[in-house]
């Protein structure tokens, strides 16, 4: 006779519960999330560089190809590739301090316009308190204080380049025997070795084609605010090209600073100038030509992006949500693309080519299930 102990215990070959597992699932990635959150400092420039050791992959293997020695290859892309990044975020920092050493010839500017902004948020029927605090967040000193920690401070940005030039030197190296390790674990798992290698190619993609056409935003935005004479175009050129990373967010995060600023040199003129010229590159570079050419190497949906946005901030920082899409990507390569039975899970992610191989697939099982059921002619 089965005690009342046994029959919970399932079955031997019956899997638990779905609700179960969800369950298992979920709190298995929280734990894993709130680990890799507490050791973002090591964590988010390891997995940046990561994905530029992919990008750069290519042009080594050019460099070998054409019988430059292996060693020189590796080490002409790493110091390309590092000196590359670390010029920008210098840059950055040095357009940052820049910018507020001088935004205290813009307080009158600044109290003037706080003022106008608390007398419309009154007439709105918003509280005195909630008026001040918004109030205080237009004073100079606190709009330094948030640019500062923004950049990070000069000794978090050298460490931070040590542990990427580190990786980058280390990565590249075992970058010549990632063939022989897919081809050896392609024999046992065939599906996890295509998955992995489609991964790096869409990541590839995503990651250049961004980064070109973040360029060119940068530029044409940079170009068109010191043409508008706003002050620290160079900063916000900057940081047009940094958000251009940030699918979703990025394009409000860039735009708010130079309006504000448009506004105090020059008034609603210039304010409706720098939000025609942002609304108008951003229009065409992330709506029209980014889709087309990136094509389906992302394939996730919009609200999947823009949650993996949010949950790569919270876990990693800033370098979270630059990297949101392709750490999300390698999630999806991981646990669902190197298993066939899983595979179904793609449409739902947003995968538009896996929905219509589906629906195909399907309309082709029924012409086929309706030619079988015909009755043979006599």
């Amino acid at each position: 006779m089965t005690t009342e102990q046994d029959a919970r215990v399932p079955p031997a070959g019956r899997p638990y519960p779905r609700g179960v597992i969800i369950l298992v699932g979920l709190a298995a990635g929280t734990i894993a999330a709130i680990g890799m959150s507490s050791i973002r400092s090591i964590l988010a420039p390891v997995l940046l560089t990561l994905v530029l050791t992919i990008c750069a992959q290519p042009v080594r293997t050019a460099l070998e190809r054409r019988g430059v020695p292996s060693g020189l290859a590796t080490g002409s892309v790493v110091l390309v590739v590092f000196a590359l990044l670390a010029g920008l975020a210098y840059t950055f920092v040095i357009a940052v301090t820049q910018f507020v050493a001088m935004l205290p010839d813009y307080a009158d500017q600044f109290e003037a316009f706080a003022v106008s902004i608390g007398e419309w948020l009154t007439t709105l029927g918003v509280g005195p308190d909630e008026v001040q605090q918004i109030k205080s967040g237009f004073d100079p000193s606190a709009i330094a204080g948030f640019f500062s920690g923004l950049a990070g401070g000069v000794a978090n940005l050298t460490a931070a380049l040590v542990i990427v030039l580190t990786m980058l030197i280390l990565l590249s190296a075992d970058a010549a025997y990632v063939p022989t390790v897919l081809g050896q674990i392609g024999l046992r798992r065939p599906e996890l070795a295509t998955a992995l290698t489609d991964y790096a190619r869409s990541v590839r993609r995503y990651m250049v084609v961004t980064t070109v056409l973040g360029i060119a935003q940068g530029v044409i935005n940079g170009v068109a605010l010191w043409l508008l004479q706003v002050p620290a175009a160079l900063l916000w050129a900057i940081l047009a090209f940094l958000c251009s990373y940030i699918p979703n967010i990025g394009y409000f995060i860039a735009i708010i600073p130079p309006l504000v600023f448009g506004f105090l040199v020059g008034g609603w003129p210039t304010f409706f100038a720098v939000l025609i010229v942002y609304a108008i590159v951003n229009a065409v570079v992330q709506s029209v030509i980014q889709p087309r050419v990136v094509g389906n190497a992302v394939a996730l949906s919009q609200s999947l992006t823009f949650f993996s946005v949010l949950f790569w901030a919270v876990v990693l920082g800033p370098i979270g949500a630059i990297l949101a899409i392709p750490l999300t990507l390698l999630g999806r390569a991981v646990l669902i693309d190197a298993s066939p039975s899983a595979r179904w899970w793609r449409p739902l992610l947003g995968d538009i080519r896996e929905t219509r191989a589906l629906k195909e697939a399907a309309d082709e099982q029924a012409k086929r299930a309706r030619r079988n059921a015909k009755p043979a002619r006599p």
